[in-house]
C-alpha cells in the first residue's frame, strides 16, 4: 500500500507575504474554495494575530470550508494561539501551527533569548494550544541552519507535549536536497518519541531547489507532508510549488509510491485564480500551470507528438485542467447562463447585487469580444471584487491621444473622496501620459516598481490584463486592472493600487 502524502497549502498566508500580494477577505474565501475544489488537505488560512483583516478572512473561511483541515499561524505565545483559536471556532476540522526559532543567529539576534528560554517557550506554546485542538503543528524556525541537538531537544519536548506535526522549515532557502533530507532522516532516527508525530517540510525557493529539497525531505527523510503553495507563490524567491510537487509525484509514482489526494483536473483553474486575485502573472516556461508547459515548437517535437504522444509527453495537459478552457459563452447568453459558469468555476458571490453588477459587466464586455472564455469571466469577477463604492480613487472615463512623432495626451475624469475631478497630461507614449494625469491630482508619491500586460486569452479581442506594482514609504501593493482596451487596463489597475496605498492596512508578516 501507498502511504498518504498531505498536501498542506499556505497560498494565504506565506503566498501573501509576496510584495503587492495582499488579498482581500472575499478574496481569499474564493481561493480557499478553490483549494477545496483542488482537494488540498490542509489551507494554512493566514496568521490571525498578524492583523483584524487575517483575523476577519481566516474566521471567514472556517465556516465556508468544510472539507479541508483549516490551519492559523501564530507565534509561540498565549495571545496568538488565543487568537488563532477564536478565528477557527467556526471550522469543521482546525489546526494551530505555532513556531519559534531554533538557529543560534536567530536566537540571539532575533529573539534575544537563550536556547534554553526558546526550549521553555517552544513547550509552553504547544500546553497552551493543545486546550483549543487536539492538531497542534509545530515548526523550528530557521530548522536547516541549527544545531541538531539542541534541534533534537527541542521536538522531543514538543512531541512530548501533544504536537502532532513537525515541520522542518528551510527558512531562508539554505537547504541542498542530500543534505536536507538526510537531516531530516537523522532527526527521525535520533529523536525518541519521533513516530509520534507526521512529518512536514517547508522549503523556500532562494536557491531554486525548494521542490527538490522538499522531495528529497519525503523520500529520504521520510516526511509525509509537504507545505507548499500555488504557482509557488510567496516571499523573497517563493515557496515550494504545489502543482510540480504533486504532478513529480503521480507522474513518478514508480519511484515515490505515494498517494496524492489532489484534483489534478483543477490545477490550472486554481493558478489562474491566484494569478489575477494577487497580480503575480505566471511565467510562459513555469513548470505545469505555464502557458508553454504543453506547447511543441520543434519539428522533430511535433512530429513525435503526432505519431505517440508519450514521445514527449510525460503528461497530459488535460490531467492538469489545460482541456477545460473552453469559449462558454457570448453576447447572447443569459444571466442563468452566467450564474451557472460562476457556480462551475467555484466563484460563489454573497448577494444577487453582486451577481447582477458582475452581470452587468459581463454583458459590457460581451459587447466589445465575440467570444467569452473562463478567463475573462474570472477576470470579470475579480474586477466586480476590487471595485467598492467606498474607494477614495474611482475612475470615471478616459480620452487618450497618440501620434507617431508627437508627446501623447491624455485626458482622465475620476472622483476623488467625494469630489469629481478632470485630470490633464502629457507623456512619452499613452500609459505614461494616462499616469501622470492621475498623478497630477493624487499626487501620491509612490514609486512604480512593474508594469506588465498579458493578454487574458488568445487572439486580437483579448482583454489585457495590467499588473501594477507601487511602493511607498517601505509598503508595496499590487493593483490589477483588465479591458479590451490596454490603456483603460493600465488607468484601471493604477487606481486600484492607489486605493490599496489609501487603505493603510498594516500587518505583520511572520517569516517560517
Amino acid at each position: 500500500m501507498a502511504d498518504k502524502l498531505i498536501i498542506f497549502d499556505t497560498t494565504l498566508r506565506d503566498g501573501e507575504q509576496s510584495p503587492g500580494a495582499s488579498m482581500t477577505r472575499d478574496e481569499k474565501v474564493r481561493i480557499a474554495r478553490q483549494l477545496e475544489r483542488l482537494k488540498v488537505d490542509v489551507i494554512e488560512a493566514g496568521f490571525a494575530a498578524a492583523s483584524p483583516g487575517d483575523f476577519e478572512s481566516i474566521k471567514a473561511i472556517a465556516a465556508a470550508v468544510r472539507e479541508p483541515i483549516i490551519c492559523s499561524l501564530s507565534r509561540a505565545n498565549d495571545r496568538d494561539i488565543s487568537r488563532a483559536a477564536e478565528a477557527l471556532e467556526k471550522a469543521q476540522r482546525k489546526r494551530i501551527h505555532t513556531f519559534i526559532a531554533t538557529s543560534p543567529l536567530h536566537m540571539e539576534m532575533k529573539l534575544r533569548m537563550s536556547p534554553d528560554q526558546v526550549l521553555e517557550q517552544a513547550i509552553q506554546a504547544v500546553r497552551f494550544a493543545r486546550q483549543f485542538t487536539d492538531d497542534v503543528e509545530f515548526s523550528p524556525e530557521d530548522a536547516s541552519r541549527s544545531d541538531f541537538d539542541f534541534l533534537c531537544r527541542v521536538i522531543e519536548a514538543v512531541i512530548k507535549e501533544g504536537a502532532t506535526t513537525i515541520n522542518f522549515a528551510d527558512t531562508v532557502g539554505y537547504g541542498v536536497p542530500e543534505l536536507y533530507g538526510n537531516t531530516l532522516k537523522r532527526l527521525r532516527e535520533t529523536i525518541p518519541n519521533s513516530d509520534k508525530a507526521i512529518w512536514s517540510v517547508h522549503c523556500h525557493n532562494d536557491l531554486g531547489m525548494a521542490v527538490a529539497n522538499s522531495l528529497a525531505g519525503v523520500m529520504i527523510g521520510g516526511a509525509r507532508q509537504v507545505e507548499c503553495t500555488i504557482n509557488g507563490l510567496g516571499e523573497r524567491a517563493g515557496n515550494t510549488a504545489l502543482e510540480e510537487v504533486v504532478m513529480a509525484v503521480r507522474t513518478r509514482k514508480d519511484h515515490f509510491n505515494l498517494d496524492v489526494g489532489i484534483d489534478t483536473t483543477q490545477i490550472v483553474a486554481t493558478s489562474k485564480m491566484v494569478s489575477q486575485i494577487t497580480g503575480f502573472a505566471v511565467q510562459p516556461n513555469k513548470a505545469i500551470v505555464g502557458a508553454n508547459a504543453f506547447a511543441h515548437a520543434s519539428g522533430i517535437h511535433q512530429d513525435g507528438i503526432l505519431k505517440a504522444r508519450n514521445t514527449y509527453e510525460i503528461m497530459r495537459a488535460e490531467d492538469v485542467g489545460w482541456s477545460a478552457n473552453k469559449i462558454v459563452l457570448g453576447k447572447l447568453s443569459g444571466r442563468n447562463a452566467f450564474k451557472q459558469r460562476l457556480q462551475e468555476l467555484g466563484i460563489a458571490l454573497e448577494s444577487e447585487t453582486e451577481v447582477n453588477a458582475a452581470f452587468a459587466r459581463f454583458k459590457d464586455l460581451a459587447d466589445k469580444k465575440a467570444e467569452i472564455f473562463d478567463e475573462d469571466i474570472m477576470a470579470v469577477v475579480a474586477e466586480e471584487e476590487h471595485s467598492h463604492d467606498a474607494d477614495h480613487y474611482r475612475l470615471v472615463s478616459i480620452s487618450q491621444h497618440s501620434e507617431t512623432g508627437e508627446r501623447s495626451s491624455a485626458v482622465v475624469v475620476m472622483t476623488i473622496g467625494d469630489r469629481e475631478k478632470s485630470c490633464i497630461a502629457q507623456g512619452n507614449g499613452a500609459v505614461d501620459a494616462i499616469v501622470n494625469a492621475i498623478e497630477s491630482e493624487v499626487k501620491s508619491e509612490a514609486e512604480l516598481l512593474l508594469f506588465s500586460i498579458n493578454a487574458i486569452t488568445a487572439g486580437t479581442q483579448s482583454q489585457g490584463e495590467v499588473t501594477i506594482r507601487l511602493s511607498k514609504a517601505g509598503r508595496i501593493v499590487n493593483g490589477v486592472g483588465a479591458d479590451p482596451d490596454i490603456v483603460v487596463a493600465s488607468a484601471k489597475a493604477y487606481i486600484s493600487a492607489l486605493n490599496k496605498l489609501h487603505s493603510k492596512v498594516e500587518k505583520l508578516n511572520p517569516q517560517i
